[in-house]
């Protein structure tokens, strides 16, 4: 006897699990889906920093606080642009994920980049190039990056987080970048989804 399968969604609500015509069920990436809703946003600093030398505390090069009271940030990635490069030259990212209840920054940059396509603009972010913040702990994230010949601009680092850091509301994220010498800069920012809790419930 046939049966039908069928789906909750975000509201509880029984739906019909569609196939194609040839009966096919499929999935789709989690994030095209957040994409096509307008959650997803980027932004980065204009401004170019100096690499520390020594491990990340209190200062950072780019933070990202969520100022939304439902919403969290789900973290895609990070990174860091070298503007200013020299001969031998390597650096890496670190990050730092702040608790709830993070104390307001200034918002240095103002524009949020939506991915969908739509006009900048709609999150409930700030993000502040070059923050004191709280040491609650930092860590490298991707790989290093290494320039054997002088460029400027240099090489781009990419961490690669994939949702693995989520940021509560009132919560935040830091990045900084350590490298062989200070004479390296680099602009920083970040993409992430800006994705209502209700939707990351587990059950």
């Amino acid at each position: 006897m046939p049966a039908l399968i069928k789906g909750k969604d975000e509201n509880g609500v029984d739906r019909d699990i569609k196939v194609t015509p040839g009966g096919l069920a499929y999935t789709v990436d989690q994030r095209i889906i957040w994409t096509a809703k307008g959650y997803g946003y980027q932004a980065m600093a204009t401004a170019a920093v100096a690499a520390l030398v020594v491990r990340p505390d209190t200062t950072a090069i780019a933070t990202i606080r969520n100022n939304s009271s439902n919403k969290a940030l789900v973290i895609e990635e990070a990174f860091a642009h070298n503007l200013v490069a020299i001969a031998n030259g390597s650096f890496s990212i670190w990050l730092c994920s702040h608790p709830a209840g993070m104390a307001a920054i200034t918002n240095d940059i103002t524009v949020r980049n939506p991915t969908n396509g739509d006009v900048a603009g709609g999150s409930e972010t700030s993000f502040d190039n070059g923050a004191t913040v709280n040491d609650n702990g930092w860590f490298p994230w991707g790989t290093s990056i290494h320039n054997v010949t002088i460029t400027v601009p240099g090489g781009m680092a990419i961490a690669p987080v994939n949702g693995r850091i989520i940021v509560p509301p009132t919560g935040g994220i830091s990045l900084s970048v350590v490298g062989g010498t200070t004479s390296i800069t680099v602009t920083a920012g970040f993409r992430w989804f800006e994705v209502p809790v209700s939707e990351l419930l587990l059950a």
